[in-house]
């Protein structure tokens, strides 16, 4: 069975609706708060930041995702990261919550909260809870206000960042199948790092299945995806994977690792990896997408560690921002980044529309078409191969170029 793409992003899915609205959190003249709402309760599934230092909502999140019982609603205000702030901060998680519940006559303990902005300030409760009131208003199944949703929590992003897909899966009743959704907005452009990148991303699916086993998945899909993209080396606070099912689909409910589930997963994947490569893309100042895969490694873990360092060198990222085949710079970033292999068996590549060029060959850097390298480095996307002829496995991680921008962006973020 196929993987079809759709358009729209929170919304796509059966049962979800989104809004967004203007609450004058940090930003003016802009919408800076969102929500999504399902119809019905749903299973969650999340993963975290991996730093000490965590916002109050990760904690707050954390700790139901943690319990397994039912959600039905997402609260995300962007300006005020809401990290830093102490027993104040998690009142206002709990205060915002209850505001929804409220509204939405859910529980509180039914509501997730998101925040990304300024670490160390206080979010101004009147203003959250106002805004609350408007989101839960104004409410709506359309693809615009999935949109809108996803516009309203960037922060220093260039867009937003939403993407959706269909699958058919077994009806509950038996007979044939039913099309199942899963739908996505993420943001994310500095502070952007493995380990949980800093972001926040937020899936909805329609399809019916187990939490532990969607939570085991999940887990499992963010080692490839969120956990495979560097923009500056710095982790974040309040990194936050929330994936809400509510089972509106009428699929067979999966509960076990069967064909169904396969499908779905490579589906959630594919979701997961597309808004991790649109938040490498839209790195702050970034001009082009370094993707960077390593090939013929003996582990899978040391296939990823090695191909994130090449995203995560400062120098490599110089070098596809000024144009520079420098290509010692890739290898370099291989030889530290900790797993052990043979320089002599290694052979590296960069590849993009306008062809091909091998870099190092035999333990050698190569003479090489200076003009084709330069016409490659001045497309958006530059792609590195390194095999490594040591076994069958792979990784693939994302980046972007390291720009004059960027310090230009994060010299003046806080004022």
């Amino acid at each position: 069975m196929e993987i079809r793409k759709i358009p729209g992003g929170v919304t796509a899915a059966k049962g979800f609706s989104a809004a967004s609205c203007m609450a004058g959190i940090k930003y003016q003249n802009r919408t800076d708060m969102a929500m999504i709402f399902s119809d019905a309760p749903c299973a969650a599934a999340g993963t975290f930041t991996s730093n000490v230092v965590k916002a109050a909502p990760v904690l707050w999140d954390r700790e139901i995702v943690k319990s397994a019982q039912p959600v039905q609603a997402v609260v995300i205000n962007s300006g005020i990261a809401n990290a830093g702030t102490g027993a104040e901060g998690m009142a206002i998680c709990e205060k915002t919550a209850q505001a929804a519940g409220k509204k939405l006559n859910i529980p509180a303990r039914a509501v997730l909260i998101g925040s990304t902005g300024v670490i160390g300030m206080q979010i101004p409760l009147e203003r959250i809870e106002a805004g609350v009131a408007l989101l839960a208003d104004s409410l709506g199944h359309s693809a615009e206000k999935g949109t809108e949703a996803s516009c309203a929590i960037m922060t220093t992003d260039t867009v937003n960042k939403e993407t959706a897909v269909v699958i058919d899966l077994p009806g509950a009743d038996g007979e044939g199948t039913v099309p199942v959704t899963i739908g996505g907005m993420s943001k994310g452009s500095g502070m952007i790092h493995p380990n949980m990148c800093t972001m926040l991303a937020y899936l909805t699916t329609d399809c019916a299945i187990d939490g532990a086993l969607l939570q085991k998945l999940v887990s499992g899909i963010v080692a490839d995806t969120f956990n495979m993209i560097s923009v500056d080396g710095d982790t974040s606070t309040n990194d936050t994977l929330l994936v809400l099912a509510n089972g509106m689909a009428g699929n067979r409910p999966i509960t076990e690792e069967d064909e169904s589930c396969r499908l779905f997963a490579e589906a959630l994947e594919g979701v997961c990896r597309e808004l991790a490569m649109k938040m490498a893309a839209d790195g702050e100042g970034a001009t082009h997408l370094i993707e960077s895969t390593v090939i013929g490694m003996d582990t899978k873990e040391n296939a990823r560690v090695l191909a994130r360092s090449v995203v995560s060198s400062s120098l490599v990222k110089a070098m596809v921002f000024g144009k520079d085949a420098n290509c010692g710079r890739i290898l370099c970033a291989l030889g530290y980044a900790g797993p052990a292999f043979d320089p002599d068996r290694t052979e590296i590549r960069m590849s993009g529309e306008s062809g091909e060029v091998v870099f190092c060959r035999g333990g050698a850097v190569l003479s090489f078409d200076e003009e084709l390298a330069l016409r490659i480095l001045s497309e958006d996307k530059v792609r590195f191969v390194s095999d490594m002829h040591m076994g069958e496995e792979s990784a693939t991680a994302w980046g972007c170029d390291l720009t004059y921008d960027y310090v230009k962006i994060n010299g003046d973020y806080r004022t």
